[in-house]
């Protein structure tokens, strides 16, 4: 396993100067900036063009044509957008940590296989149909998925190796009994296409509302822990020294990471490449203190999710392509760059 950072990099970043943690608490202010600006172009723009006055009518004054196509189809879509970006960039951040492996993402332990894994098996067995039908069973397929791969973990002797090891052989296995239920069921295969390549476009006010209390609690729970996971990612005997519960940091991080990428994943579909992308660019200008990960991750992540988005609405007009294939298109790249650098500076 590639190892986050070492003890003294944590150390100088636990004694950052006042005029570098001002640079940070100014860059993360400049990022809620942008993200509202692309939140506003996600309202914007779409096959109907809407200018920013209209906007503003369709938001808070109209409830004609307007303000069905802003309020009724977009501004849902937008939020939807900012929640799973939240999510995915957190939780990436969060199992980056545990597994001390900054080229890790949510896919890591099995979570998203879990999700698909709990959708196929509801259309083909139990012919659920509906979107508020998947995101019950895609939840509940990564929360049972999360709770195996931290028993055969270790459970409360798990190590980042175990857990790893453990989600790469589970998602392994869910993968394939999800492509075996798709080829010999076609009417399984014409629904799950939608769903397996990840979107935003099916986002309704019923979803947002389904899934916002896991959002909520995840984020929470993981912007908790900053502290104990930056103990260790100093080695274990020196987390003890410096108070940290191993075993409750580890559950506890896991238990975010879960949440949170289930309620996404299930909400919207497998997307990829966002929770490895965005903490690892972020680490490489806050350094590895997660009080500072964390935050820029939540902010950030949205930002490329959304825009992302938008990318796929402007290419493809008057059809669009969805969000899964544009993140996959921009992510495949990044990863082999951020591998090679990687790579580069352990020469």
């Amino acid at each position: 396993m590639l190892v986050d950072s070492p003890p003294e990099e944590r150390a100088a970043a636990a004694a950052a100067p006042p005029t570098r943690r001002g640079a940070r608490a100014v860059g993360l202010l400049a990022s809620v900036a942008v993200l509202l600006l692309v939140a506003l172009a996600s309202i914007a723009i779409g096959a109907k063009e809407l200018s920013l006055a209209q906007v503003w009518h369709g938001l808070f004054q109209d409830s004609g044509t307007y303000g069905d196509v802003v309020v009724g189809e977009r501004l849902s879509r937008t939020v939807l957008g900012l929640l799973a970006g939240s999510a995915l960039g957190l939780a990436g951040a969060v199992l980056q940590a545990l597994t001390r492996n900054p080229l890790a993402d949510p896919g890591i332990l099995g979570i998203n296989a879990g999700a698909s894994a709990a959708v196929v098996t509801a259309i083909t067995f139990l012919g659920v149909t509906s979107l508020s039908g998947y995101v019950w069973f895609a939840f509940l397929g990564a929360a049972a998925v999360g709770a195996l791969v931290w028993f055969l973990g270790g459970s409360r002797g798990a190590t980042p190796v175990r857990l790893a090891l453990a989600g790469t052989a589970i998602g392994a296995v869910l993968y394939g009994y999800v492509q075996a239920v798709m080829i010999m069921d076609g009417a399984a295969l014409g629904r799950m296409r939608f769903w397996t390549v990840g979107s935003l476009a099916s986002a309704t006010t019923a979803t947002v509302t389904q899934v916002l209390p896991f959002f909520a609690v995840g984020t929470v729970v993981a912007l908790l822990l900053a502290r104990p996971l930056n103990a260790m990612a100093m080695g274990d005997d020196t987390a003890r020294a410096l108070g940290a519960d191993l075993n409750r940091t580890r559950a506890l991080a896991m238990l975010a990471a879960t949440v949170l990428c289930g309620a996404a994943t299930a909400a919207c579909g497998p997307i990829v490449f966002i929770g490895l992308m965005v903490p690892h660019v972020v680490r490489s200008f806050t350094g590895p203190d997660l009080r500072w990960i964390l935050p820029y991750a939540t902010v950030l992540s949205p930002v490329l999710l959304l825009g992302a988005d938008v990318l796929g609405r402007i290419v493809a007009r008057p059809a669009e392509l969805q969000v899964g294939v544009v993140t996959a298109i921009i992510g495949g790249p990044v990863f082999i760059l951020l591998v090679r650098r990687r790579r580069t500076a352990q020469l």
